[in-house]
């Protein structure tokens, strides 16, 4: 969807459970010396600035990483998510917050490697002047499912897939199903990550469970469904309540992570009382 810019949303209580997830993931590959890959099949600009207008307009980071700016002694996935932020801003002041693209270079040693797709052509252009000279760093303007074909499995039968278009064309819901099914195929043993907003429609409802169906079937270590509802329905129907994370082949670390930060990102992220979180395994997960 060429209309959607990321940096409208940038930092906000779906980027935090995203990211935190995300290096979550990284750090547990980055246990082994064996090279990984990352695949972003929608991987935006890259980095945003929290002061210009994209952000400010709704400025929905004040509800997601400004929460988590000044809070002390966070969980361990938290606490990682947290110190990739603060690097990424060399001041006390939280200016700029880095996306997926960006928080994976700074985990990335140097046998590893970044595959990033963006479409949009202001977001790609600026995503290229992001990376431009690095040789571990390839970004393609072109669709990011048809393009992760290409880039699995890795050499070193080590990598991640993750997807996270803006659901804003609901053929994105049915793209990402079958993205998975056809990246197991390739690369049994790779990590997906689907990211996916929690809206009043059906085909975010029925989302994780098309992923189980996947995943049940293909995967080498099941599965891992994380959710987070923040806000409140509205009288019209509209509007992101939380979010979710389907992991597939999730590392055996990162559901213990989740269950000790759930708690903590639902009393800093939550909205009103019926906030809630959800997280569920597979039984080989």
């Amino acid at each position: 969807m060429l209309a959607y810019r990321h940096a409208f949303h940038a930092g906000n209580h779906a980027d935090v459970l995203k990211h935190a997830s995300l290096v979550a993931v990284l750090g547990h590959l980055n246990a082994k010396d064996k090279a990984w890959r990352l695949v972003d099949t929608h991987a935006g600009a890259g980095a945003y600035a929290l002061h210009a207008d994209h952000a400010q307009k709704h400025a929905e980071y004040k509800q997601g990483i400004a929460k988590l700016w000044q809070v002390h002694a966070l969980p361990g996935l938290l606490a990682d998510y947290l110190a990739q932020v603060q690097a990424f801003n060399p001041h006390a002041e939280l200016a700029l917050y880095p996306g997926s693209p960006r928080i994976a270079r700074a985990l990335m040693r140097p046998q590893d490697q970044l595959r990033l797709f963006e479409l949009h052509p202001t977001d790609h252009a600026l995503l290229a002047e992001n990376f431009a000279g690095d040789r571990q760093v390839l970004v393609q303007r072109t669709d990011g499912f048809q393009g992760l074909k290409s880039q699995l499995p890795p050499p070193s039968r080590r990598g991640v897939l993750l997807m996270d278009p803006s659901y804003e064309i609901k053929t994105d819901y049915a793209e990402v199903v079958a993205a998975s099914r056809d990246a197991l195929t390739r690369f049994a043993e790779g990590v997906v990550m689907v990211w996916y907003p929690q809206l009043d429609l059906r085909e975010s409802a029925q989302l994780p469970q098309r992923l189980k169906a996947v995943a049940d079937t293909q995967a080498k270590k099941g599965w891992l469904h994380v959710r987070l509802t923040v806000a409140e329905p509205n009288d019209r129907g509209f509007g992101m309540l939380g979010s979710g994370l389907f992991v597939i082949n999730p590392p055996h670390t990162l559901a213990p992570a989740l269950r000790e930060a759930l708690p903590v990102l639902l009393r800093l992220l939550g909205q009103y009382s019926g906030a809630d979180h959800r997280l569920e395994t597979s039984a080989g997960a």
